[in-house]
């Protein structure tokens, strides 16, 4: 291996330049901040024998002040010998709006979109980080808060069309569920952020905006509010 010349470096200078060469310095994924989290969606199904290791590589970044973690369970894995406990159609409807927006054929399972700009599979770890350098948008887009039932976003730049606003209401635990039928039987899968449920609270056109925020039921629930380009496009702003 050919290494640099260290003359004249400082010495923790040069002992970063050594760990680079050697790859124990890993780059981290950038993310901007909890104000600005990267947001990772997952989709997923309960049926799919592919999924258990997209999911767990998803979850543990979930932890992360800088990253929003989801999980989207889609139904069109229902009808293969399993029905997915917290699929719904309309996580279907947006995995699809996706492959519209990404110019992809059909959908697949798993499937990780981040910030609405970028998509992979998410089996390999390696590529979580590499997604997340690629779609990484920084600390731009509106400011949002969530203060009293309700959610502010404020003014900023804005694209040509106006953004969808969604309100989505996510289960922060660790849920283990028990697998009977299908690819996955007899196991007992982890499922974390598991979405619950999804709502367009309306537009965003770049003047600052109030929407008044449903009950959310179960207070279990956390709430994710997310600014995105209408059609699946890039994401805004998010906050969870």
């Amino acid at each position: 291996m050919v290494r640099p010349s260290t003359r004249g470096f400082a010495p923790q200078t040069l002992a970063a330049i050594l760990a680079l060469c050697t790859g124990l310095i890993a780059t981290p994924a950038p993310a901007a901040d909890a104000a600005h989290p990267a947001v990772i969606e997952l989709f997923q199904s309960q049926g799919c024998s592919s999924c258990p290791p997209a999911a767990a590589n998803v979850a543990a970044l979930a932890n992360r002040p800088d990253v929003l973690a989801l999980s989207f369970q889609v139904t069109y894995w229902d009808r293969l010998g399993w029905k997915d406990t917290f699929a719904q159609p309309a996580y279907t409807s947006r995995q699809w709006a996706y492959a519209h927006a990404l110019r992809h054929d059909n959908v697949f399972t798993p499937q990780v979109v981040v910030n609405g700009r970028s998509d992979g599979v998410g089996v390999d770890p390696a590529e979580l980080p590499a997604l997340l350098r690629r779609a990484d948008r920084g600390a731009a887009g509106p400011a949002i808060s969530i203060t009293g039932g309700a959610v502010r976003i404020g003014a900023a730049p804005a694209p040509g069309q106006a953004a969808d606003v969604w309100l989505i209401r996510y289960d922060p635990r660790t849920l283990m569920i028990p697998i009977q039928r299908g690819e996955n039987s007899g196991k007992t899968l982890p499922h974390k952020n598991v979405v619950r449920a999804l709502v367009r609270l309306g537009d965003w056109n770049g003047q600052a905006a109030r929407f008044v925020l449903p009950p959310a039921g179960d207070p279990v629930l956390k709430t994710a509010i997310l600014v995105q380009t209408a059609g699946a496009g890039p994401i805004l702003a998010a906050r969870g």
